[in-house]
């Protein structure tokens, strides 16, 4: 489906607004991406309203994450665009792709209903979960359908496979997922999950040909492995584009939390040079898109 970009041209957000207005509100059709901070994003798809990756605490609440770049800064590095009660209002279920600090909080643990449906990739983090007080846990293995939404679990590598070489690196960054949406009439959307390039996401790009891929872009460093990150950065950016040009891509997880080595000003300063900026977005915490015709 062809959508307008910013622009005028190709295919990105035919609409870009911030606050919190519903899906149907625009008149819009398509999906609603709402950027939230950091990996935390609300996708609105018709009637059903999905929060992924919620990381809900105050600016300054944790320590850096010890032995990574910049560990010295507390996170969040910056506030919420909006109260957490606002960001949680109309979630009708809840994705966790794993769940580090950074995309699963205490503040959200302790803020969200305990009785919403809570996707997760693995039996360890439903395990988890559950022992945190949620009712309605549910294993995101294959496929699955809820609120006329389909839910497909995609694979990836929290870092590359140097860095999983080593036990205490591979047990810290653990296992991740990543999850591709699909509804009749919706833009097919790849929210990407925490994982560097690698086949895993070639494959998921060749078989579902997302229209919107929502991308993991802050390239988080760990100390002593500088040059290895253990998410994607502006190279995959650009790769991702190789691979769909036609795919918009939405760049998130970026100027939140310590370890993140690119900022939304590199990335925007790079796409621009590549050539490729009427294709990726770069969202503002709170800035909402609108995908449709």
């Amino acid at each position: 489906m062809l959508i307008k970009t910013l622009a005028g041209t190709l295919l990105l957000a035919a609409t870009v607004f911030t606050g919190t207005a519903a899906a149907s509100d625009t008149g819009e059709s398509g999906p609603q991406i709402q950027h939230i901070r950091n990996a935390t994003i609300k996708i609105t798809y018709g009637d059903t309203t999905f929060l992924v990756d919620p990381m809900l605490a105050e600016q300054g609440a944790y320590p850096g994450f010890p032995n990574t770049y910049r560990s010295e800064l507390r996170n969040p590095l910056v506030g919420l665009p909006l109260p957490a009660a606002e960001v949680i209002k109309g979630t009708d279920a809840i994705i966790v792709t794993h769940t580090h600090l950074d995309h699963w909080d205490d503040a959200a643990q302790q803020q969200l209903p305990k009785t919403l449906p809570l996707f997760v990739q693995n039996a360890a983090d439903a395990e988890l979960i559950r022992s945190q007080g949620f009712k309605d846990v549910r294993i995101l293995d294959g496929k699955t359908e809820f609120g006329g939404v389909t839910l497909h679990k995609t694979g990836g590598q929290h870092g590359s496979d140097t860095l999983y070489t080593i036990p205490e690196l591979a047990k810290a960054l653990g296992e991740i997922m990543g999850v591709v949406f699909e509804a009749e009439g919706q833009e097919t959307t790849y929210v990407v999950g925490d994982t560097v390039w690698r086949d895993d996401v070639v494959q998921t790009l060749e078989r579902f040909q997302p229209d919107v891929v929502v991308l993991n872009a802050g390239a988080a460093e760990l100390t002593g492995f500088e040059g290895d990150p253990i998410i994607m950065g502006k190279e995959d950016t650009l790769r991702v584009h190789r691979a769909l040009p036609d795919a918009a891509i939405v760049a998130v997880h970026l100027d939140a939390v310590n370890h993140m080595t690119l900022s939304r000003k590199a990335l925007a300063e790079y796409v621009q040079k590549e050539g490729i900026e009427k294709q990726v977005v770069i969202p503002a915490d709170g800035e909402t898109l609108q995908f449709g015709q």
